[in-house]
């Protein structure tokens, strides 16, 4: 007798049973759907406030270049001045940025960089992820000019 009631009570701690399983699969789902979407916009804010933010250093190192040349590249010569003089650079002191290579956005994409600009001295900004111009969120520009 006692060993039947140990064989019944091994018997029945065998695991979960496939409902257990799929009530759990059903809840991590559920939490997955919620969660996944807020994370995925949280990463093209992240992008745009990226770009915003590499602007502003490449601002202030084309700030360095008028500074030190006495006027901002031109559109042509573009932010390789920044790293390598041009034949009119004059007392070019750079490079201007810590790496020596221009950053592209975060979207792998070239900066646009205009000189004199139609905001100000200079235009530079990115076209976010859709690659043209306005946009909203993640295909929002990023200026140089806000």
């Amino acid at each position: 007798m006692n060993c039947k009631k140990r064989r019944r009570f091994a018997d029945s701690k065998g695991g979960f049973t496939l409902i257990e399983l799929m009530v759990v699969m059903i809840i991590l789902g559920l939490l997955a759907a919620l969660v996944v979407p807020r994370m995925f916009g949280r990463i093209g804010q992240a992008k745009t406030n990226a770009a915003r933010a590499q602007i502003e250093l490449i601002g202030t190192a084309l700030d360095s270049f008028r500074l030190d040349v006495g006027r901002y590249p031109t559109t042509a010569e573009g932010l390789n001045a920044l790293i390598s003089p041009t034949s009119d650079s004059g007392e070019w002191n750079g490079p201007y940025l810590k790496k020596i290579e221009i950053p592209l956005d975060p979207w792998n994409n070239p900066y646009i960089y205009e000189s004199p600009g139609k905001y100000g001295d200079y235009d530079l900004y990115s076209l976010g992820a859709d690659k043209s111009e306005g946009g909203e969120g993640e295909n929002a520009d990023a200026v140089s000019w806000k």
